[in-house]
């Protein structure tokens, strides 16, 4: 039995296709019955809707929190292999307490559940926000360890927290791999994560900025996480990347299958400033969410480079090219607007 948390998010709902397909025996956690209509959404891209429902209903879903001890002791039973995707994605400052509970508190519930019931693997999703530059660096590796020194926003400290959890169920005899995706680009959950961007692009994006990170297809990160627990690897982790893109480069190819305009205005430090502050002044009147810290405002004039090479020496894996991935990814947003 295969237990998936987080399997109505980006990363959990197409690993659960991938499985369900493939006629695994599942189990899922959830929390709320609307969140499993986007797991049905992304089921339904490549599936007739009654095949969408013979392939969810395959899956046992268990109504529990990652955060609640208690509501975690089903999900585990009869459980031998364990992908740990469910996490939480937030840049606002007000949310630190938050981030660190679902983070790390959420993983260390999920680790000792593990130690406990003495799976036999346990794949982690991270993030390539775990890993630092070091000086004369080129490229980011495995080899590139976390710089404590360095002024890290609350989201990459909190997922190199859940790495450490991670690291610890290894210790207790755990087989564990880790792997730390880029910006995952994919279908499904428009108002959420990268698929903002297309909501963005769509609705008439003006801005770009210089930006240069990692990104990766859904389906490359499944695939991958698929096979590494497949296969002997253990007590290792990967970089998933498939290219190393700015965002001006990435909003173009969107902009492009959307038929729609490129932001062409490049997006100057000054207004990148002036907004934080007004951001941070209004917060103080409204309940709206922060979406930018001043962390992250320095970060979206850096560049950074990730190698995967590690993962394409392991299992011989190919990465699909991220103009393709936005294709597909841009055709299932089309097919939604339509709806």
């Amino acid at each position: 039995m295969i237990l998936v948390t987080g399997g109505t998010g980006l990363v959990g709902s197409h690993l659960l296709l991938d499985l369900a397909q493939t006629g695994k025996k599942l189990k899922a956690i959830y929390r709320t019955e609307k969140s499993l209509e986007g797991v049905k959404k992304v089921f339904s891209y490549t599936n007739s809707q009654e095949e969408v429902l013979r392939l969810f209903n395959l899956i046992e879903w268990i109504r529990a929190d990652i955060t609640d001890i208690p509501s975690l002791a089903k999900a585990f039973e009869g459980v031998r292999y364990v992908y740990h995707c469910a996490a939480m994605v937030n840049f606002d400052s007000s949310k630190d307490a938050q981030l660190r509970k679902v983070n790390i508190e959420g993983t260390a519930n999920i680790v000792n559940y593990c130690i406990k019931n003495k799976i036999e693997k346990l794949v982690h999703v991270s993030s390539i926000a775990t890993f630092d530059k070091k000086p004369g660096e080129k490229e980011i590796s495995e080899l590139s360890f976390w710089n404590k020194e360095l002024d890290h926003n609350m989201y990459a400290i909190t997922k190199y927290g859940a790495e450490m959890e991670v690291w610890r169920a290894s210790q207790e005899g755990i087989p564990v791999v880790i792997v730390n995706p880029g910006v995952i680009l994919g279908p499904g959950f428009w108002n959420d994560g990268s698929g903002k961007i297309f909501k963005k692009v769509n609705s008439g994006l003006n801005y770009h900025f210089p930006k240069t990170t990692g990104f990766v297809g859904v389906w490359d990160v499944v695939k991958a996480m698929v096979k590494l627990m497949n296969s002997s690897v253990k007590n290792e982790e990967f970089i998933l990347v498939s290219e190393n893109l700015s965002f001006r480069e990435v909003f173009n190819l969107t902009a492009r299958n959307l038929n729609k305009p490129a932001p062409s205005k490049k997006l100057k430090k000054w207004m990148i400033f002036a907004g934080w502050v007004w951001q941070e002044i209004s917060a103080l009147f409204t309940h709206r969410q922060r979406q930018l810290d001043s962390r992250l405002q320095k970060s979206l004039y850096e560049h950074s480079f990730y190698s995967s090479n590690k993962l394409k020496r392991e299992l011989s894996f190919e990465f699909q090219p991220i103009a393709g991935v936005i294709e597909t990814t841009a055709e299932a947003f089309k097919k939604d607007q339509q709806q």
